[in-house]
């Protein structure tokens, strides 16, 4: 009998899950890992050898770790999910002429959805992952704030999910540095496992090349756009382009000109193909408007907030007042912002903790 209670594990067979049902597994629960198989790497088309989570060498590495200390290990396909809420959501988020963050969308309707699905039919009264984070319960709400290792630390990701969620949510890794979860992998016996590389890329798109991946999806589409317009901010003609989901607000690589001083995409416009570069000056923006928020820290926000706001995973945030106007959350940056791209997230910090978050968006008419 567990000492305290069964708690389901998702093992990507990286460092991080794994030690953290290490760390479960030696205080006492009752550990059942689970691998969840997103995206067919086999398939994936690209000829380039894989780097990602969950291919077949780090689903064998998990189910190693399980079976060298006794508890049970499973892999749920998830790819039906996985495809047209994930991928199909990236593909048109880029045909929007946005930005996307895949990670938060698969963590918000993928990964918890299908963990708790699982614990249930597992009587596992807890879910737990290996994401630098910490969650507590405070005046009645779970909260989730950044992890010891700032470095590491992937609260960003995470504003998507729900209380009922947090509420059965552990995060074992997010009191520690990096290099002392290394250090447990190799002292619990695990010394490949620790030297393992970080995986940065995203899952569906090992080799890192999202305009490879978006013209294989749909080259017809990519056809019809070639020969789109560059422009400057003034509406004076620069040269052409290959397609405006090839861009990002703020990119200033790869554009395909030369004009004797750096530019910067400052504005993409699906509706006539277009891509507007800039100086880096026409990226700096004092509002953002945000949209389908969730609020973790406060049940809702009533009048105005001070936050810092981070508006990218690197970000360092910016001091900002939030405040909502309709169905959207203004943020008043104290402070010019470069670089916000319709599309990423939005997430609002008080101190470490995570108030909400939310998607950029256009300026709503």
């Amino acid at each position: 009998m567990s000492k305290h209670g069964r708690v389901l594990v998702a093992m990507s067979g990286g460092v991080d899950s794994s030690v953290t049902a290490l760390m479960l597994h030696e205080q006492g629960y009752e550990v059942v890992g689970v691998t969840m198989k997103t995206w067919d790497y086999a398939a994936g088309g690209t000829g380039k050898r894989v780097t990602g989570c969950c291919d077949l060498d780090s689903i064998n590495d998990a189910r190693e770790m399980a079976v060298r200390l006794g508890f049970h290990h499973m892999i749920i396909d998830l790819r039906e999910e996985f495809g047209p809420k994930i991928i199909g959501n990236f593909t048109g988020e880029y045909m929007a002429g946005r930005t996307p963050n895949p990670c938060v969308l698969c963590n918000t309707f993928i990964k918890w959805e299908a963990l708790l699905k699982r614990a249930d039919m597992l009587d596992c009264e807890l879910i737990a992952t290996g994401h630098y984070a910490k969650v507590r319960e405070e005046n009645g709400r779970f909260v989730i704030s950044k992890g010891a290792d700032h470095a590491k630390d992937q609260s960003y990701v995470l504003w998507g999910l729900e209380q009922k969620n947090l509420a059965r949510t552990r995060f074992p890794v997010g009191g520690f540095k990096k290099s002392e979860i290394r250090g447990m992998a190799e002292k619990g016996g695990f010394p490949e496992l620790a030297r393992k590389s970080d995986s940065y890329e995203i899952c569906f798109i090992p080799d890192n090349d999202y305009r490879g991946f978006l013209k294989r999806k749909d080259p017809a589409a990519f056809e019809k756009l070639a020969h789109g317009k560059l422009v400057g901010t003034n509406g004076a003609a620069l040269g052409e382009h290959d397609g405006y989901p090839f861009f990002t607000i703020g990119q200033r690589k790869g554009l395909g000109i030369a004009t004797g001083k750096p530019m910067y995409v400052t504005e993409i416009i699906p509706e006539t193909n277009t891509v507007v570069l800039g100086d880096k000056e026409d990226l700096d923006k004092h509002t953002a408007w945000v949209r389908s928020p969730n609020f973790q820290k406060v049940d809702a926000l009533l009048g105005e907030m001070e936050t810092v706001t981070k508006i990218r995973y690197k970000d360092r945030g910016t001091p900002a007042t939030i405040a909502m106007h309709g169905e959207h959350v203004r943020v008043d940056f104290h402070s010019k912002v470069a670089g916000i791209a319709p599309g990423q997230s939005a997430v609002f910090y008080e101190g470490d903790d995570v108030v909400g978050g939310g998607f950029i968006d256009r300026e709503p008419v």
